[in-house]
């Protein structure tokens, strides 16, 4: 199981996007578990992004719900962290 880090941007986001949607929340919780059990599964469709965003990874958490996050290590256990950036449409986090 991977870590996951919420940084203060995708907490704000998350919390708009739910107020706004509640329906929304169980997509995005079920996608948040499927990350930390495993990244390649398919209904994540979890790819590198490029330009501005280069270096940072998306997947999706339904239909037009896109979670940003990076990949690092745990500094003394070395196990993998993946850092939630941003969660949104895709007009709002590309």
């Amino acid at each position: 199981m991977r870590e996951l880090v919420l940084t203060p941007r995708f907490q704000r986001s998350f919390n708009k996007l739910v107020r706004n949607n509640p329906s929304l929340q169980s997509l995005i919780e079920h996608a948040l578990q499927r990350m930390a059990a495993n990244l390649d599964d398919t209904r994540l469709r979890t790819h590198h992004l490029s330009g501005q965003l280069a270096g940072l990874y998306s997947c999706s958490a339904g239909y037009d719900c896109r979670i940003v996050f990076s990949k690092d290590k745990h500094p003394k256990t070395n196990a993998e962290i993946l850092l939630l950036i941003n969660i949104g449409s895709h007009e709002e986090v590309y």
